[in-house]
């Protein structure tokens, strides 16, 4: 695979897509290839046939490196699913001595012994994401680094998932010929590719609407603040459909995207849709106030579920208000009047988010869909990742370099560059544990 190209890997449970990027001259992602194919092995976010999604996965990944004509090895995949929960926890230090400042060993140590939660069985912890820190008592410190004190304490925002189902995306990447090179929570992905800069500082949710499952991700002064999954999406619509109306789930689906819309207002008593009946039966007619209907009794249950989460991160204190509203995304977020219902069950201002943030200017309108969001989310973190990688290299070939006078010097900056590179992030430990276990299972 060529230099400076990343890939993500969106394994959802309507669709797998596979998105080839590379950042332009302007720092911009410019999209290269995508591949697209539908996802059969896959259940709210959880994989429940490996085989299948296997194929599906080799099906993406031909078709984008088709359209990019770039070998694919290396992927970064997203997780979600029903089985993500967070909780929100509190942990502190006592350092030896006062008299030496706070450094990175200080805050690791602080967010090992995290770690040590007991968690269910079957758990682990994917993500600790240090809220604001205290030291000797005072609060509000965003960054002890450098700070003298005896007392180190945090907040922290934990993300747990089940081993299990991630060691099984990881198997199905694996069995597929591809390269684990991260992992990464999928509203995560869907943030950096949809929201700007000001509307996580500002205070705002992300809402990913998707097939199995909807993601929300609060952000505020610029930090993450909460996380959820709901196991309820785009599909469930589609089901209720089919057995409100009596057809078959193709048509349901089809109905959906080209007549459904989230408010039940909109549409006149005598507006009909007819469905050809199966093999010569007689046709359906179905009123499209009907089928707003059942949308908007569903699409209010999933908004409040989410509305219920917002309101449990506790959004309505002055400190966690958050000004940017709401953001819709994801293929659920192209229902009709779905900004309209959201506003009106939540009272917050809300827009649908296209991933057109960090988009080149001249991309094909279809990439900046909704539906993309987090696979455009995930190839921006492959190409972070890279970044990361190469910087290390960089640091250890000037240690490399440096004259054999300057040795004491160059052992420093050697020691230096090893705790720079020990300090990976806690999902880069996570996608080396899964691999090691995936090698050491064959």
């Amino acid at each position: 695979m060529e230099q400076n190209v990343a890939v993500g890997l969106d394994i959802g449970t309507t669709k797998i897509v596979a998105m080839i990027g590379r950042k332009n001259e302007y720092g911009k992602l410019e999209i290269l290839g995508i591949g697209k194919s539908k996802s059969l092995g896959v259940h709210r976010g959880v994989v429940n046939n490996i085989t299948q999604t296997i194929q599906s996965i080799q099906q993406a990944v031909q078709q984008a490196e088709a359209a990019a004509e770039v070998k694919i090895d290396d992927v970064t995949v997203g997780i979600a699913g029903q089985h993500i929960r967070s909780l929100q926890h509190s942990d502190y230090i006592t350092r030896t001595t006062s008299d030496t400042v706070i450094d990175d060993d200080d805050i690791d140590r602080l967010i090992n012994q995290v770690h040590k939660l007991v968690m269910l069985p079957g758990e682990e912890i994917i993500h600790v994401l240090p809220q604001e820190y205290k030291v000797d008592g005072q609060g509000e410190i965003r960054e002890p680094i450098g700070m003298y004190g005896g007392r180190l304490e945090a907040n922290f925002h934990v993300v747990v998932g089940q081993v299990s189902s991630i060691r099984n995306i990881g198997r199905c990447v694996q069995s597929a010929g591809l390269n684990l090179e991260g992992i990464t929570l999928e509203p995560l992905a869907s943030a950096n590719a949809v929201l700007s800069q000001e509307e996580k500082e500002a205070g705002v949710a992300l809402i990913d609407i998707g097939g199995g499952t909807t993601d929300l991700a609060i952000f505020r002064d610029g930090i993450i603040r909460h996380t959820a999954v709901i196991p309820f999406g785009g599909n469930v619509i589609t089901e209720d459909i089919k057995e409100g109306c009596s057809i078959i789930e193709k048509q349901a689906e089809l109905l959906k995207i080209k007549f459904g819309s989230a408010w039940p207002g909109e549409n006149k008593d005598n507006e009909i849709v007819s469905i050809p009946g199966l093999s010569g039966r007689e046709p359906k007619e179905i009123t499209l106030k009907n089928l707003s209907k059942i949308i908007n009794a569903r699409m209010v249950e999933i908004v409040e579920q989410v509305f219920a989460e917002i309101k449990n991160y506790g959004h309505e204190v002055q400190k966690k208000k958050l000004i940017a509203g709401i953001v819709l995304t994801g293929g659920g977020s192209q229902l009709k009047h779905l900004k309209q219902l959201v506003e009106y069950i939540t009272g917050m201002d809300t827009r649908i988010g296209y991933p057109n943030e960090h988009l080149a200017g001249d991309s094909e309108d279809d990439l900046t869909s909704p539906l993309y969001a987090t696979a455009v989310g995930l190839v921006l973190d492959g190409l972070k990742r890279q970044e990361r990688k190469k910087n290390e290299f960089r640091q250890n070939e000037i240690v490399k370099e440096e004259n054999i006078e300057e040795l004491e010097e160059n052992q420093e900056e050697e020691e230096q560059a090893q705790q720079a590179k020990e300090r990976l992030s806690f999902l880069d430990k996570l996608t080396q544990r899964v691999k090691d276990f995936l090698d050491n299972a064959e």
